[in-house]
């Protein structure tokens, strides 16, 4: 789990490749189609052959397999192709046979099929080839032409019919792609539907009975939209979508890389500076160039800083959460350091462009027109900050916040301790003077004058004699540590001294830091392209820059140094180039994962990959509509969530139909809504919000966690005794009941219950979740201590607001866990399942068992609270509890439809 990660991205989709997913991901030739080089095969020869036939410094066998004329030139064992015969063709040859590539990945059958239908075919290409192939990057018209690297186009909106459902651009587009597949629209959904719908997704929290009567009764026309307004003014809409962000940011509290996993005590503040940022709606373009050089828009040096600079600079803990154990000395420093900057590179790479950088730090990437050196471009833009030769550790990045002002108020409130000290040092030495003047006195007389010159002497001084003396009479030994022992009163003096100076010292104002990035001082470090991604094998520098292959649709500049920083202005350069609102990849990548949220899929179904190895858009014309609409309306998330929940669209119901599952069985043509299950924290929090225990405080240090008796992962203070075993439940004074996004984020301790729901280890970061169906969840749900707790809570709820009728008791449970009221038969089953279970644990009521819950989320799961037998609870509780647990734990609490 720690240590070095796979170094090459492609690696792990290499299974992807060899099923023949690549071959069809290349759009190729559809059936009966003429084969080309180009188009069909050159893919499968770059993925597979180039790094050793062509792309090296040397070429094995002497063959370059980069032209289709070259492999018909062939190398020292003659042409590797014959056009028209592919049985005489050796490079087919070798393919079918399983002898080439080299090691143990192999085409798959139908990039065998294709090569050799091509050579049959006469070996095709679709255009004239350049006659050699120099040092510069080679792409082919096809790379460069690939929809990602393009200019972002606004496409005008499709015509709609009259009586065409919505009123939304975003509907034109859909409906289009439905009419073609002879599709349409789904209905809307009901309100009680939509407002839990919006409420989970915008604040990831469900909505309170009360909100959803009020917003089923408002019969005026701006219901909807008020409703979408008032959730997007909420503070709790920061969380939910600061959470989002944070994934793709790899955000953790602690280092990760080694299995000591230190603790990041500064790294919460950027977790807070995102979640201001969607709660203010700053201008995504800002929240991208704050994040990515908010240190080169301070004016330096970084200190007596106003907040909002220092705002500013806590926005660069995005560029300080990839995994880092360069704290640790029992590593090898060349290779955990650059282990930073390789995950770095690769969180910003698919966060901001979707693309997967890493491919290309060891080889020219396999699939995508990224050469080694633009790896090595793109990384000369960090390394000033992160310069791996002059290093520095992460304890030496923190940015203290303490102005002069603060100094001068230490020093000054030392220098009143010092007084105080002095005093009490005075006072100490009288009283052990007095007190041994009085043990001398016990002495026979001829013995008290060499005491007295025994004490007087330094104890590396003293004789022979006066050691053995000292030895004899241990009575002579006071000491401020011993000074109780004879004179308990006048140590209590002494103590009272010791803490006024402590209570004094204590008023010095707190030293407060941040975790940030910054440039070092010194000459700008040359950065180097690593031969196979080995920092011992340097080898040519490169200049600082972007893809290339972005430099047709996108011309950037970025400057070795400018001349108007004190910093290099790299990455202000290239933040500005991500945000001048022409950047081919930044919009488009953006608004996709805002899709992705939105409907449980983007339009580009791999939101951290827009390469060759990711999945086309399902509807090209309105990404890039929505990419420049986003743009036109300044950057604005919420302004673009208005678009997307008023549109009919996300309005739809999620019910499936015969002839959508038969057309549309993944629902990419969205012709209706897509059920999806709520994420892990939110499965807690709305958990938390039902029982009416959440803890709304906003921001803030992280919430602990700790091994229970079980050595499962829980919220609470390490409380474990010298035998390793848990002691007693340290108060948390309700922090146990904050948002999951306020739990530290520990690499190496994720919190068990939103480890099951798929919470995710950052490794570097988080690009999609994975949302599975697992039998450790229900069992999970089903003996979870803090699920148990958090049904007693609602249970307690319930009683309190519905009282002791057991119908009432079950439409008010329904209420608050599912938004509806129960159907009469739901009633029925509930009422009867609530006199069953009282009856049961009225006839256990004497007995001595295992309480159901205990009283806090927390302390159910603690040895010293669960251990002892205790009285069962009151059987109606009882009962109530395990309908309420059983609400908690069903799909209809888990699922959003």
């Amino acid at each position: 789990m720690f240590g070095r990660r796979v170094r090459c991205w492609c690696a792990v989709r290499v299974v992807a490749v060899i099923l023949g997913v690549f071959a069809s991901g290349f759009a190729g030739a559809a059936a009966g189609a003429e084969l080309s080089f180009e188009r069909d095969v050159r893919p499968i020869l770059k993925a597979n052959c180039f790094h050793c036939h062509g792309e090296g410094e040397r070429t094995k066998g002497g063959l370059d397999a980069r032209l289709r004329h070259l492999l018909v030139k062939g190398g020292e064992s003659g042409p590797a192709i014959v056009p028209g015969k592919p049985d005489a063709s050796r490079l087919f040859e070798l393919i079918r046979k399983g002898e080439m590539p080299k090691g143990e990945h192999k085409l798959s059958a139908a990039q065998v099929e294709t090569i050799g239908r091509w050579i049959a075919g006469g070996a095709r290409t679709l255009r004239t080839e350049p006659e050699q192939l120099g040092k510069e990057p080679y792409f082919t018209e096809e790379e460069r032409s690939f929809w990602a690297f393009q200019p972002v186009k606004r496409p005008p909106v499709p015509r709609r019919n009259p009586g065409d459902p919505g009123r939304n651009p975003i509907d034109a587009f859909l409906l289009a792609k439905l009419r073609a597949n002879g599709l349409a629209f789904s209905p809307a959904a009901d309100k009680r539907t939509l407002i839990r719908r919006a409420s989970f997704d915008l604040l990831g929290l469900p909505p309170t009975p009360e909100e959803v009567e009020a917003f089923v009764v408002d019969k005026s026309p701006s219901a909807y939209e008020r409703l979408i307004q008032r959730l997007l003014d909420s503070p709790h809409y920061g969380e939910r979508w600061g959470r989002h962000w944070l994934d793709v940011a790899g955000y953790a509290d602690s280092d990760g890389y080694t299995e000591a996993d230190p603790v990041r005590g500064y790294a919460y503040k950027f977790r807070d500076y995102v979640i201001r940022s969607f709660n203010a709606d700053k201008p995504f373009d800002r929240f991208i160039v704050e994040q990515l050089a908010g240190d080169e828009l301070v004016k330096p040096p970084l200190k007596n800083l106003p907040a909002d600079a220092i705002e500013t600079l806590t926005a660069t803990g995005f560029l300080r959460m990839a995994p880092d154990g360069t704290a640790s000395t029992n590593l090898e420093a060349r290779v955990t350091r650059n282990a930073v900057v390789a995950d770095t590179l690769k969180i910003v790479s698919t966060s901001l462009l979707g693309l997967t950088m890493g491919c290309a730090e060891c080889h020219d990437h396999r699939y995508d027109p990224i050469p080694q050196v633009d790896y090595y471009r793109f990384r000369a833009i960090f390394e000033p900050a992160l310069d791996w030769k002059n290093w520095r550790a992460p304890a030496a990045r923190l940015l203290s916040l303490q102005t002069d002002a603060d100094r001068a108020k230490a020093a000054a409130v030392e220098a009143e301790a010092a007084k105080l000290d002095a005093a009490r040092k005075l006072k100490e030495e009288g009283f052990i003077e007095a007190t041994l003047a009085k043990e001398i006195a016990k002495l026979p007389e001829n013995l008290r004058e060499p005491a007295r010159e025994a004490r007087k002497t330094a104890a590396d001084k003293r004789t022979p004699a006066q050691q053995k003396l000292l030895k004899e009479f241990p009575s002579l030994n006071v000491s401020p540590g011993s000074l109780y022992l004879y004179d308990s009163k006048a140590a209590a003096e002494l103590k009272k001294a010791a803490e006024e100076a402590a209570a004094k010292r204590a008023t010095k104002p707190v030293e407060d830091f941040l975790h940030v990035l910054t440039e070092g001082a010194g000459p700008l470090p040359a950065t180097h392209l690593f031969h196979r991604g080995d920092p011992d094998q340097p080898k040519a520098s490169v200049e600082p820059g972007e893809p290339v292959v972005l430099a047709a649709a996108h011309p950037a500049k970025i400057p070795a140094k400018d001349a108007a920083l004190t910093s290099s202005g790299r990455r202000l350069a290239l933040a500005k180039s991500l945000t001048d609102g022409g950047h081919p990849l930044t919009a488009r990548v953006l608004v996709n994962r805002v899709w992705m949220h939105h409907f449980g899929r983007g339009l580009v179904g791999t939101p951290g990959d827009f390469g060759f190895l990711g999945e086309r858009p399902t509807h090209p014309e309105l990404l890039d509509w929505l990419a420049s609409e986003f743009v036109a309306q300044g950057w604005s998330l919420k302004k673009l969530h208005q678009l997307i929940l008023t549109s009919h669209a996300w309005q739809q119901i999620a019910t499936r139909s015969a002839e959508g599952d038969r057309i549309d069985p993944d629902n990419r043509l969205l012709g209706r809504m897509s059920i999806r299950r709520l994420e892990a924290e939110t499965i807690r929090d709305a958990m938390l919000a039902v029982g009416g225990k959440l803890n709304p405080k906003l921001y803030g240090p992280p919430v602990p966690v700790m091994e229970d008796d079980v050595g499962q992962i829980i919220i609470g203070k390490e409380n474990k005794d010298g035998e390793g075993k848990p002691g007693a439940w340290i108060p948390l004074n309700n922090e146990e009941f904050r948002r999951s996004l306020y739990v530290i984020a520990q690499r190496s301790r994720p919190l068990g219950m939103l480890e099951a729901f798929d919470a995710p280890v950052m490794e570097p970061n988080c690009e999609a979740r994975n949302a599975t169906t697992v039998a450790p969840q229900s069992l999970m749900l089903m003996n979870n201590q803090q699920v148990l707790a958090l049904a007693e809570h609602l249970a307690r709820r319930v009683q309190e607001e519905a009282g002791a009728e057991a119908r009432a008791q079950a439409v008010r449970a329904w209420s608050l866990a599912y938004s509806v009221r129960p159907t009469e038969a739901q009633t029925r089953a509930a009422v009867g399942h609530l006199a069953a279970q009282a009856a049961h644990y009225r006839a256990q009521a004497a007995k001595v068992v295992t309480p159901v819950a205990a009283t806090t989320t927390t302390a159910a799961s603690t040895k010293a609270k669960v251990a002892e037998p205790v009285k069962a609870p009151e059987p109606e509780l009882a009962a109530l509890t395990s309908l309420c647990h059983a609400l908690l734990s069903a799909n209809a609490f888990l699922y959003v439809d």
